[in-house]
């Protein structure tokens, strides 16, 4: 039997170019002669909806758009592919998240996800109800298989004996022998990912005793980076077959013989990275429309790997760079950017905020007795190139990326309105080291980002000499701190820790106003981290 494994990067609630994208990729099944054709999670709604499934109508038109597609599947092969069905009981919640295993003149089978993940970025129980995927046994030409969709198979305990269930409900289904266990998934990305799905996948193939195709969905929604790369394991956890990594595929294994259409190589981790930003970047300004995007070119670090991601995804004809020199920054800030431009082949354009700065500071120096040099002034010039940069974003139709990254934002080293500006913050989930490892990347072929932007010292340029340093710990220890206090969610234990915990704490503020960020860790700011701002809580 000939399986094909179709990872597609559906667009959410386009129904019917996410119907036409699936039939494309059965017909590319069919040409390769396969018997059957498997898709991921929500291929046709697109994943997740989140509190668009309050929209009924939006489920009818996909619903609408279903019937249309099983009415277009070829003769003599199968698909297997997931969406949005209505619960017909009136108790529960409304829908089911769903797999429907579909052949030509049949009625639709429908297979529903029981484990539903809460954690993180997840809420699918507040419109999904659970299924019951005991007796989700299916047969098609001969050969018998057993269908999850994405969390059902993560209730195994890891290696440390941790689950995240209290009962593995997959441990509790009657086994059958099967030829294969199928699973649907639409499994964010994030840096290491990849070896906690190898492990849930191993644990379920080991227990039924039968190789795992494992069909994951590709593309971005939103700050949420889905990588593909799916695959097939043997009943031993060896990897068959793989497909590509973040971008669409179709690849082709033979049940039978273990044959492989295409033998794909892994990437090293920091390519990974780039390419996951990449996906982001783009996606993001695809499914929301954006044509261009634009950024402020410090000659700093930040904003010239934002820079460069931007030029990946989008193209140096579509990404633009505005310096925004001010009373404080260095001569050879501007003409790094400009050499930065130039290497990146994106338009530079020169804004002088020192004028605009003079006539505010009187301003205020008259309205509000304004004295001296304090905080107000290095916000001033934040917030002028912040409003310069959406000058820009209004008369060009052009989408601002914003250039923190995790680490100042963990710290509340920013400006509300200056530079966390923008509709979009990629390396808002990236250390500083990450930000310089990818800075480095880029260069390992020739230079693309000027070394010596790479070499100086960071610095905000708000006041005279003034260096990053000067406010902050040292990058090395501090993006320790924010790593284990963020996504491992420790307590403090170094010095830098403890430093970084309170501020962590009552600067939560400034991130509920930050752009979404395109999270890569395990525990970014964004959707998935919800504390409160007003509150006292303190554990040091």
């Amino acid at each position: 039997m000939r399986i094909a494994l179709a990872q597609v990067n559906p667009t959410l609630a386009d129904f019917k170019l996410n119907k036409e994208k699936i039939l494309d990729f059965i017909h590319q099944a069919q040409q390769r002669k396969c018997d059957l054709v498997v898709f991921p999670e929500c291929t046709l709604f697109g994943y997740h909806p989140f509190d668009l499934l309050e929209r009924a109508e939006l489920v009818k038109k996909q619903e609408a758009e279903f019937k249309d597609l099983v009415k277009k599947i070829p003769k003599g092969m199968a698909v297997i592919m997931g969406l949005i069905t209505r619960n017909p009981e009136k108790k529960g919640r409304p829908y089911f998240n769903s797999a429907a295993f579909l052949v030509k003149g049949q009625k639709p089978r429908i297979f529903n996800k029981q484990l539903l993940p809460t954690g993180d970025v997840f809420d699918e129980a507040r419109f999904i109800e659970p299924g019951d995927f005991s007796k989700n046994y299916f047969t098609w030409k001969g050969k018998k298989f057993f269908l999850t969709i994405c969390e059902d198979i993560w209730g195994w305990p890891d290696a440390k004996g941790k689950s995240p269930y209290k009962v593995n409900p997959l441990a509790k289904v009657k086994k059958q022998k099967i030829d294969m266990v199928v699973n649907l998934s639409a499994s964010p990305y994030f840096v290491g990912k990849m070896k906690q799905r190898e492990w849930v996948t191993q644990q379920t193939a080991k227990y039924f005793g039968a190789p795992i195709l494992y069909a994951n969905l590709v593309g971005a929604q939103d700050e949420i980076i889905f990588d593909g790369a799916s695959f097939i394991m043997d009943k031993n956890g060896k990897k068959l077959m793989t497909c590509l990594p973040f971008e669409e595929d179709i690849n082709v294994f033979d049940l039978d013989t273990k044959e492989v259409w295409n033998k794909n190589p892994r990437i090293e981790q920091i390519e990974e990275l780039r390419r996951a930003l990449v996906l982001g970047l783009r996606d993001f300004c695809e499914k929301t429309g954006m044509k261009k995007v634009h950024l402020g070119l410090s000659g700093g670090i930040d904003s010239a790997v934002v820079a460069a991601l931007a030029v990946d995804a989008l193209g140096p004809a579509n990404v633009a760079g505005v310096g925004l020199p001010g009373p404080y920054n260095a001569p050879e800030s501007l003409a790094l950017a400009h050499e930065l431009a130039k290497n990146l082949g994106i338009d530079f354009k020169i804004v002088e905020i020192g004028p605009m700065y003079d006539q505010v500071v009187k301003g205020l120096e008259k309205g509000i007795n304004l004295e001296g040099f304090s905080l107000v002034n290095e916000n001033l010039q934040a917030r002028l190139r912040g409003l310069s940069l959406m000058a820009f974003s209004n008369k060009e139709n052009s989408m601002l990326l914003t250039t923190g990254n995790k680490s100042e934002y963990a710290t509340g080293y920013s400006t509300m309105y200056g530079d966390m500006c923008g509709g979009l913050a990629p390396i808002g989930d990236l250390t500083k080291e990450q930000v310089y490892a990818l800075a480095r990347h880029y260069n390992k072929e020739g230079e693309v980002i000027p070394v010596d932007i790479i070499e100086r010292a960071p610095s905000a340029e708000l006041r005279p000499n003034q260096k990053d340093q000067d406010s902050l710990p040292p990058y090395a220890e501090l993006d320790k701190s924010v790593s284990y206090l963020v996504e491992k969610e420790g307590p403090a234990k170094t010095k830098t820790d403890k430093w970084l915990l309170p501020i962590l704490m009552r600067t939560e503020f400034k991130r509920w106003q930050a752009p979404p960020i395109l999270k890569v860790s395990s525990h970014s700011f964004g959707r998935g981290r919800r504390y409160p701002i007003a509150h006292r809580a303190k554990e040091i």
